[in-house]
């Protein structure tokens, strides 16, 4: 009895009706996950991530909810923490909270540490969903900062 030739590709099991390659469903699945609605791209990157994995799983399963993380974390980043939509009302929210400038020597931009002492950071409200950021106010512009690090994570503009 000869055995039978092994494919040269990984190969899945297509519920009986032949067989699929990895690599095929791998692209149905990445179809798939770019169908994944406008909302997920105003989302910051936390955020942008499980919605698009839950979209992902949703219309892939396992496999399409990884690249629907992947994705809605790339469009997530595009547009920052706060989404489009929160960034005007956030700037509106803050003003009506009259907080101090912090006067900062250095660039003011992403990935700036700021000083642990002098800075006043306050809490960022549930409703804009930037958890695990705190902002506050440096040299006239409003940042949100890494909590803990203090560490810029996005200018609001």
């Amino acid at each position: 009895m000869t055995p039978r030739p092994r494919p040269s590709k990984r190969t899945v099991a297509d519920g009986g009706n032949g067989i699929t390659t990895l690599k095929t469903k791998t692209l149905i699945i990445a179809a798939l996950a770019l169908a994944i609605p406008i909302a997920a791209q105003s989302q910051g990157l936390v955020r942008g991530a499980q919605e698009g994995a839950d979209d992902g799983r949703a219309a892939g399963g396992p496999i399409g909810a990884i690249v629907g993380g992947a994705i809605g974390a790339a469009t997530g980043t595009v547009d920052g923490i706060l989404g489009v939509d929160d960034r005007p009302r956030f700037r509106t929210y803050v003003r009506g909270e009259s907080r101090a400038s912090y006067a900062y020597d250095g660039d003011v931009r992403v990935g700036t540490v700021l000083p642990s002492a002098g800075v006043s950071c306050y809490d960022v409200p549930e409703e804009y969903g930037a958890r695990g950021t705190r902002y506050t106010v440096v040299n006239g512009h409003t940042v949100l900062v890494e909590r803990g690090s203090g560490c810029i994570v996005e200018v609001i503009n």
